[in-house]
């Protein structure tokens, strides 16, 4: 029987490390949660657009799909508290450089 490769500490600290460099809401702090096949990210809600009282909202969850060596970027629908398929990537770091930018406020809400 095989491991699945994730979560594992050393690729949750290279997350929390990436998202030192975000573009968006820089003055908090986001957690990132092992989650059974990745990491899940939530963060407090500066803007008070999702949580009118500022609580704690998830960003994103990044999950490493085996069969195709690949890893996919979910984004929270807060409407519907859905996770939402965003995007899919090889690399880890292509996605981090996404969610990182963030140019149209998916995730950084």
């Amino acid at each position: 029987m095989r491991l699945p490769a994730h979560p594992n500490d050393l690729d949750r600290k290279r997350i929390e490390r990436a998202l030192k460099s975000r573009k968006r809401y820089r003055y908090v702090t986001p957690k990132v949660h092992a989650t059974k096949g990745g990491y899940r990210i939530e963060s407090a809600c500066c803007s008070r657009n999702i949580d009118k009282e500022g609580g704690i909202v998830d960003i994103a969850l990044l999950l490493f799909d085996e069969e195709q060596a690949a890893w996919m970027l979910f984004r929270k629908n807060h409407g519907t508290r859905m996770w939402e398929l965003d995007s899919t990537h090889p690399r880890l770091v292509e996605l981090l450089d996404l969610l990182n930018a963030d140019a149209e406020r998916r995730f950084w809400q």
